[in-house]
């Protein structure tokens, strides 16, 4: 079996190998520094690849953040000869079952409609997709559910809400 040469070996017996002046390439004086090096804050010296962007590190980045993979409901539809074959979906009385647990998926959208009867497990679903799941004649099994967290009223909110309430009457 023959292997390319490293690209180097074309560059033996130059000395610079093919790079200009030595002092070219010492360190990353000669392109101005490394990253956003120079950028500087005030004066014309900001580099326009950065313009508009903050300088210094912003925000943190959540352990425990999750993502969700989504995945509409003409993919699955499509797949299934596949999800058969992987023994994600079996075949049912008048329908398919497919179990998006065992998958990468776990967000069922609402894009398409199915044209058999689908039963379908996943952890989180759309309402567009659960309506349209159910009116081809299938079901969605949801097993969790994302809670949103109401944020709680402001001191002026609560206080113009007492207010209201307890105003007399004028008639």
């Amino acid at each position: 079996m023959k292997f390319k040469r490293k690209k180097v070996h074309k560059y033996r017996a130059t000395k610079t190998h093919g790079c200009g002046s030595m002092k070219k390439r010492r360190g990353a004086g000669h392109r101005g520094g490394r990253g956003r090096a120079g950028s500087g804050k005030k004066a014309d010296q900001k580099k326009p690849m950065y313009a508009g962007e903050p300088i210094g590190k912003h925000g943190f980045t959540s352990k425990n953040r999750k993502f969700i993979v989504g995945v509409n409901i003409t993919d699955v539809e499509h797949d299934l000869p596949s999800l058969l074959e992987q023994e994600i979906a079996v075949k049912k009385e008048g329908g398919f079952a497919v179990d998006l647990t065992k998958t990468v998926y776990n967000k069922l959208l609402g894009s398409g409609k199915p044209s058999q009867k689908l039963f379908i497990t996943v952890d989180f679903a759309s309402k567009n997709a659960i309506e349209r799941v159910k009116a081809a004649g299938g079901e969605v099994t949801v097993l969790k559910t994302i809670v949103k967290k109401k944020k709680a009223a402001s001191h002026k909110k609560k206080a113009a809400a007492a207010g209201e309430s307890d105003a007399p009457d004028s008639e």
